[in-house]
């Protein structure tokens, strides 16, 4: 008997950096966002998972006191990702490894 079918996480290449949802912030964000603009997401996903870093109009570090934050006793510079609609993915770097710490599915007060 087979058992029952169920989703395959992408795998990522060997060049490519891991994603991970830091908060519990931004694990009921994903899936708001999901909900709400899943193909902006799925470029998100593939942008942070090849470029994170490189900073251009969508994608930048923050500024002013957001520019860093303070996760697990380190230093990180954060980042975000502007999706459709004001949408946002605040997240830092970690080696090889994003991690998303905020997802707003609209523009966040903080940046206005």
């Amino acid at each position: 008997m087979a058992k029952k079918a169920s989703g395959v996480p992408r795998p990522i290449k060997s060049t490519e950096y891991a994603i991970e949802l830091a908060t519990s912030q931004a694990a009921r964000g994903w899936t708001d966002l999901v909900a709400t603009q899943k193909n902006a997401v799925v470029d998100a996903w593939d942008r942070l998972t090849t470029e994170p870093t490189r900073s251009d109009t969508r994608c930048h570090q923050l500024k002013g006191d957001l520019s860093t934050l303070t996760h697990a006793g380190a230093i990180h510079d954060q980042w975000q990702c502007e999706l459709n609609g004001g949408a946002r993915i605040w997240f830092y770097v970690d080696g090889r490894t994003v991690k998303i710490v905020r997802m707003f599915t609209a523009h966040p007060n903080q940046t206005k």
